[in-house]
């Protein structure tokens, strides 16, 4: 046992809540960790219920696992206490760093008043002045252990995960945004966000050695999104009219931000971008999601043979351009609509194992 890290190799949306939930249900971890701040944010989808979280780990689907925020978090409280409120869960599996920063709705607003999401399309959460606050030693900023209403939460994020590793636990750490959108790392500054998106950068903030690392997941789509306005730029942008007619969908699609609830950017698949992200993360593992934006044919499919010729044909592309597996492929918006293609192998391997009388 030990860490698993989960990242966005393109521009944010990249499915990664998914792909925690899927592994906090599959793999029984015993905390997921939750890095950044509410500028993001993911969407589980459960039977009939989705859930928009910008704060909450979307590890909340296994209720055994404890819930963490990193100590290099940006946290609103009010919006993490209605997130509680809203999955049901128990507030006593949810700890927050002593260290992470909290802002308040305030921060959001003197954003907004800085002309942020004129100038690179910002979501206006407060996380970038949250940002600036801490950097700079400002005196307003206060950190979890200073906040009255955020101490029944506080805990040694890093001191949990170590021990815990120690002891044979297994953790996840969700990160957030996507490569592309890595202050340091971005090749279209200033159109990124406030901070690094790598694996290496959401280790640092939970406290965690790489070399306790076992795998790094790296999410992607087949049709890269960014944020509405002026965001920065996305290679190859077509709309979302196009996508429909091309994939086959019977009924229009769009997609839009768990933050600001605006329409999405969309556009082409970009390797070049997604070269970059699995040169500078070394992800061990890749989650395809969209497919079914590649054709409609693969909705809800969950098994790999089923899929396409020609999406069988793009993810062996994927997987001999950038010698990373692709190991998750998500075939719609639910959180069922996903091939598991380790579950599929022991899956088979039991099977032939029954046929041939092996126990």
């Amino acid at each position: 046992m030990g860490v698993n890290i989960v990242i966005g190799g393109q521009y944010g949306g990249e499915g990664k809540g998914k792909i925690v939930a899927h592994l906090a249900n599959r793999d029984d971890p015993d905390f997921v960790v939750r890095c950044g701040g509410p500028n993001s944010g993911h969407t589980v989808h459960l039977k009939d219920q989705i859930f928009r979280l910008r704060l909450l780990p979307a590890g909340f689907v296994n209720s055994r696992s404890r819930l963490l925020l990193a100590a290099g978090s940006i946290i609103n409280l009010r919006l993490l206490i209605t997130e509680i409120e809203l999955t049901g869960i128990d507030a006593h599996r949810v700890g927050i760093d002593r260290n992470a920063a909290i802002i308040t709705d305030e921060d959001g607003k003197r954003e907004s008043q800085l002309g942020l999401r004129d100038r690179i399309g910002s979501t206006l959460s407060g996380t970038g002045i949250g940002v600036v606050k801490r950097a700079l030693r400002d005196g307003t900023i206060k950190l979890a252990s200073d906040i009255s209403e955020a101490r029944p939460f506080v805990t040694d994020v890093s001191a949990e995960i170590n021990c815990g590793i120690d002891k044979g636990q297994l953790c996840i750490v969700e990160g957030t945004q996507g490569f592309g959108l890595s202050l340091y790392h971005t090749l279209c500054y200033p159109y990124a966000t406030s901070r690094d998106t790598t694996a290496s950068a959401f280790l640092s903030e939970v406290g965690l050695s790489p070399m306790k690392v076992d795998s790094i997941i790296m999410a992607i789509r087949t049709f890269p999104i960014r944020v509405e306005g002026k965001s920065g730029p996305l290679k190859n942008e077509i709309t979302w009219e196009e996508l429909q007619q091309r994939s086959g969908y019977p009924y229009p699609i769009s997609e839009y931000s768990t933050v600001t609830s605006r329409l999405r950017r969309v556009a082409e698949f970009d390797m070049e971008l997604v070269r970059r992200a699995t040169m500078v993360n070394r992800p061990t593992e890749l989650a395809l999601h969209g497919v079914d934006y590649l054709d409609f044919a693969n909705k809800g499919i969950l098994d790999y043979d089923f899929l396409t010729s020609e999406t069988k044909e793009f993810i062996k592309h994927l997987e001999n351009e950038l010698a990373v597996p692709v190991t998750f492929i998500g075939t719609g918006p639910e959180q069922s609509e996903l091939v598991d293609r380790v579950c599929g192998r022991r899956r088979l391997i039991l099977a032939q194992r029954s046929k041939s009388g092996i126990t």
